[in-house]
């Protein structure tokens, strides 16, 4: 099966290639052949098996603070709405008329109502239909029991995470492994500063994986995050069934040093932990202030991804603010420039699953494929990912 640039790097047998890196140890890590970034058929299979059933962070809290607040988004085809309804409530709502489909909202605001602009039909902050123009008449319109349908949606540590699974575990106690580790940084009491929408020209799966290893942060950040988190200073965490990560020292602190919850211990203070939730989010927790990505896939060569900086404290100079976003622009460029060249290279006919980096490194990555391969592999067999390549 040729992939959808045209490209002769082939089907490697996916199910096979994930069954066969489940359970293998860190040091006989290597990377997915080509087409896991590139192929169509693929990112359809992701999207009902990862984006549809697992818990997937759409943003923070804070970007509905008060009631009315809402904010809107396509989740891999499906046009969905976040809202604080006004009975305090906040919901996620497909974004879609009741009528005759179309979408309602758009963008983001705080509104008392939200109208459909086809036919005018209105639906309240908690997805009630409030009017149907001319339709009293219909014998079988049960106005009062139309409402916009509601997706799961759970608040974990100030982030907004949506399941379109009603089997799915609740959120809070599959990730209790994962609070343990950053309890003491309090995410849920720091505070939204920044916040930006991209769409970059590379597969989702190259932007978690860039984001969770630390192998690139000296070479590839040399004039910047390498001044403050070098590659040297990287420490693989242990993995848990819904989450990944790593910590990493500083070399020089940006700013004050002491910056940070009171619950934080001397090594906490000086450590940033990097921990991502497949497969949409993902996070570099500090003491002084985090960053976070969500990530929404569009086509297997491009990713939309929300971008934000949440701050502990108020005692922030916006000169100290604007310095915090301008590093991470900064480094955010100087990834995105670097993942068009990956996602370039990933259908070449000469590419080929390469090794892996010792477990400080890139153990993430291998962490990674092991999502994959427990939501995505067929039943485990008696080989390498030496064998398939």
């Amino acid at each position: 099966m040729a992939t959808t640039n045209d490209s002769p790097n082939q089907d490697p047998g996916f199910e096979a290639w994930l069954s066969a890196l489940r359970g293998r140890d860190y040091d006989r890590g290597v990377s997915l052949p080509g087409a896991f970034y590139t192929d169509a058929n693929w990112m359809r299979r992701e999207r009902d098996a990862l984006f549809l059933a697992d818990w997937v962070c759409v943003g923070r809290i804070d970007e509905v603070a008060s009631p009315g607040d809402f904010f809107t988004f396509d989740h891999v085809g499906e046009p969905l709405l976040v809202v604080h309804g006004r009975d305090g409530v906040i919901r996620a709502l497909a974004n879609v008329c009741r009528h005759r489909g179309t979408v309602i909202a758009d963008g983001s605001g705080n509104a008392r109502k939200f109208l459909c602009p086809y036919h005018h039909w209105a639906y309240d902050t908690t997805g009630q239909l409030l009017n149907a123009p001319h339709l009293d008449a219909h014998e079988t319109f049960d106005r009062a029991g139309c409402r916009l349908p509601e997706i799961r949606l759970e608040t974990w540590l100030g982030f907004l995470f949506v399941c379109f699974s009603d089997t799915a575990p609740e959120l809070a106690e599959a990730l209790a492994p994962l609070e343990d580790v950053i309890a003491n940084y309090h995410l849920e009491q720091m505070s939204l500063r920044y916040l930006a929408d991209a769409t970059w020209q590379t597969n989702w799966k190259c932007l978690l994986e860039n984001f969770m290893e630390g192998y690139h942060l000296t070479p590839l950040h040399r004039d910047t995050l390498h001044k403050v988190n070098p590659s040297r200073l990287c420490r693989h965490l242990s993995p848990g069934e819904l989450h990944f990560g790593y910590s990493v020292g500083f070399a020089e602190r940006v700013g004050d040093a002491r910056i940070g919850h009171p619950d934080l211990s001397d090594a906490e203070l000086d450590t940033c932990v990097m921990f991502a939730v497949p497969p949409g989010l993902c996070v570099g927790v500090g003491s002084d202030y985090s960053s976070f990505l969500c990530l929404r896939p569009h086509e297997p060569g491009s990713v939309r991804v929300k971008m934000g900086l949440i701050f502990h404290g108020d005692d922030w100079r916006d000169a100290e603010i604007e310095r915090a976003i301008g590093l991470f622009e900064q480094t955010m460029d100087e990834d995105k420039q670097v993942l068009v060249r990956v996602q370039q290279g990933l259908g070449s006919r000469f590419h080929a699953p390469g090794p892996l980096a010792g477990r400080d490194l890139e153990g993430t990555i291998w962490d990674f494929y092991q999502y994959l391969g427990r939501r995505l592999g067929g039943v485990t067999r008696d080989s390498t990912p030496e064998d398939l390549s």
